[in-house]
């Protein structure tokens, strides 16, 4: 291929690129190399490195597509970064029988993108079990926060006699599957970190081809069971699974692994593929740590449907069956639809004259989407970055829990600049492929689903409701009578844990100190008798607004250390928080505690809550230190207020 080619393949449109270079990760944008290439000279970004904003600029680059050297240099200035500067920290550590060192830019980049500071920690080829083994081993004293093990499957089937018994296809299986699983359990036994195990890649050739199911001993048979063996572990053992073997599906296998690169070097993911593996990690450590997206915000005009409704009219306008490209926006509006079934928010963002964006909604026979189905809907001619904020504020969710799909490219450069925390994928020109640009891009990743998931867009609904209800009433408490309330409390088990988890890394608003536990760590308080894990599920007479409120506390002596205070800011307003401190008073004085001592801990989204421990009446306790304040409130002084909430102990 001329080089020619490739030096102006900013020139292709997305959709061919991925094709040309499929394991380039999906929905990023892509600039000119000869106005790029300069963006990654130190000189040029920021001569300070422990300057916040160096981490600011580094973050935009890594938001672009790269090539493998442009990923390199890039991963070189973010190891000139200082720490003070970065993003999250995160130590993740690889555990493997295959050669793994040159995939670390591609993870400490794609961090960079997940304002996340990468560390990453690769050992000596072959020596996965001693590392771990080894309580003076570099694992060790690294001591990382999420462990991914990626072992490939020679190494966990070897290259011995066909297996064509029934009894030796189940012994090579239980062999290979005990043998990742002892190393899950040991890493979490040791480091009480995340886990995330990488599914086996189908590297072997078939041996009897389109009818290989014959031979169930066959490698891509072993394949196969091994990997939806691991899948149903992960459901009930609580680990993550890195699903490269669905990648290498969509991609093809060369996109992933070079034959030759393995037997010279033992690199089961080809170097090129580096980035888009770093990205799948951080998608997997994004959903881990409750970091994804909540809400796809839709434009309507060529993004919904084709052409423009205000100028088209009804008829004019490209939707559904008797056209490739009515068929393909009926197609990506399914997806949204399936989308918000499992509980992401839909809004809908267009520069419009708002009867004329409700018209398809209301009356075209092919839409999909209905106007009940999008929770915030803001079609006005004010710009769409303003727009965007005021459908955050309507939904009560961060900037960041926004992604923004809109066909027109400088709406969506726009948006880029104006505010970054929001995602906005890089669509391709034919509308075919958002579907798939969306779901490989990650936003919405999730470890699991639970109950809360799917009721969600009906918990906003109902919330529209309840404004609805208090604007009728004469006053405050009349309103707060008429919702009927009732909190269900419970100790958290292993019912809710995974949506515990959720909230306490997505809720940045109401959150007192803003800590971030994964699922294990959780785990591991809730089996601590020392500490407290408390969630609440607030109901009224309109439905379930889900579980809205999750504390945790650490006893010490006779003092009980609230470590986290979240709540969502759906039911701000209703005396949920004086009703929850009655729950937590009551249940630390029944395990000898005298005093409660709280923490602010403030962030610049959290400023709303900076009275709340004084408001419930806690007083000032010791020297405030780098803008934190320290409370403490006396059991012995307490009285629970007269609330229009009825408390229930949830029996577990």
């Amino acid at each position: 291929m001329p080089q020619s080619f490739l030096e102006n393949r900013h020139e292709i449109s997305p959709a061919v690129r991925s094709k040309l270079s499929p394991t380039l990760p999906h929905g990023l944008p892509v600039v000119s190399r000869l106005d790029f290439l300069p963006r990654l000279k130190p000189q040029t970004i920021f001569p300070q490195p422990e300057d916040p904003e160096f981490w600011s600029k580094l973050r935009h680059i890594a938001g672009h597509q790269l090539r493998f050297t442009e990923v390199l240099k890039l991963d070189r200035l973010i190891a000139k970064i200082s720490p003070q500067a970065a993003g999250l920290k995160l130590k993740l550590a690889i555990l493997s029988s295959a050669t793994t060192e040159h995939l670390a830019a591609g993870l400490r980049v794609a961090g960079a993108r997940h304002n996340m500071a990468i560390e990453v920690y690769t050992h000596a080829y072959g020596s996965a079990l001693q590392e771990l083994n080894d309580p003076e081993s570099g694992l060790a004293a690294f001591h990382p926060d999420v462990v991914l093990i990626a072992f490939p499957y020679p190494h966990l089937f070897g290259s011995g006699a066909l297996a064509k018994t029934p009894g030796s296809i189940r012994d090579n299986l239980a062999f290979a599957s005990r043998m990742l699983q002892n190393l899950r359990e040991l890493a979490f036994e040791k480091f009480g970190c995340a886990i995330i195990q990488q599914t086996i890649l189908p590297t072997q050739p078939p041996l009897v081809g389109n009818h290989e199911f014959q031979l169930p001993g066959a490698p891509a048979c072993l394949t196969a069971e091994l990997n939806e063996t691991l899948r149903q572990q992960s459901i009930d053992q609580k680990f993550a699974i890195l699903a490269i073997d669905e990648a290498a599906a969509a991609d093809g296998l060369a996109a992933w692994h070079d034959r030759a690169l393995w037997h010279r070097a033992k690199q089961e993911i080809t170097p090129a593929a580096g980035l888009a593996y770093g990205e799948m990690v951080l998608q997997v450590i994004d959903a881990q740590r409750g970091r994804t997206a909540k809400c796809l915000v839709l434009d309507l005009d060529n993004t919904l449907w084709g052409g423009v409704i205000g100028d088209d009219g009804l008829d004019g306008i490209s939707l559904g069956q008797g056209s490739g490209v009515g068929e393909s926006f009926v197609a990506f509006q399914t997806y949204a639809k399936h989308l918000s079934e499992r509980g992401i928010i839909l809004a809908v963002c267009s520069k419009n004259d708002e009867e004329n964006a409700l018209l398809p909604f209301q009356k075209h026979p092919e839409m999909v989407l209905r106007r009940e189905d999008i929770s915030s809907f803001v079609a006005n001619w004010t710009d769409k970055a303003s727009n965007l904020r005021t459908i955050a504020k309507h939904l009560n969710i961060g900037l960041d829990a926004l992604v923004f799909c809109d066909d027109n490219p400088f709406e969506r450069e726009q948006v880029r600049d104006a505010i970054p925390e929001i995602r906005v994928p890089e669509l391709p020109e034919d509308p075919s492929f958002w579907p798939e640009t969306l779901a490989a891009a990650g936003y919405f990743e999730s470890i699991s689903l639970t109950a809360d998931d799917f009721s969600r867009v009906a918990q906003y609904r109902l919330n529209a409701e309840r404004e609805n209800l208090k604007s009728s009433s004469s006053n405050i408490d009349d309103y707060l009578r008429n919702l009927q309330m009732e909190l269900k409390w419970a100790a958290a088990d292993l019912v809710n844990v995974e949506r515990i988890t959720q909230l306490i890394n997505k809720t940045n608003q109401f959150n007192l100190t803003t800590k971030r536990y994964d699922l294990a760590q959780v785990q591991s308080m809730m089996t601590n008798p020392d500490s407290l894990v408390l969630s609440f599920r607030l109901l009224d007479r309109l439905g379930d607004n889900g579980i809205i409120c999750i504390v945790i506390g650490h006893k010490s002596g006779e003092e009980l250390l609230i470590d986290s205070w979240l709540m969502s800011c759906r039911v701000l307003g209703r005396g949920v928080e004086k009703a929850t401190l009655g729950v937590l008073a009551a249940k630390a004085a029944a395990l000898g505690v005298r005093q409660l001592r709280g923490r602010y801990v403030p962030t610049d989204k959290n400023k709303m809550v900076a009275e709340h421990y004084e408001n419930l009446g806690f007083v000032a306790a010791g020297e405030n230190i780098g803008g934190e304040t320290l409370w403490s409130l006396d059991l012995a002084e307490y009285t629970m207020p007269d609330l229009f909430i009825r408390l229930t102990q949830v029996e577990q």
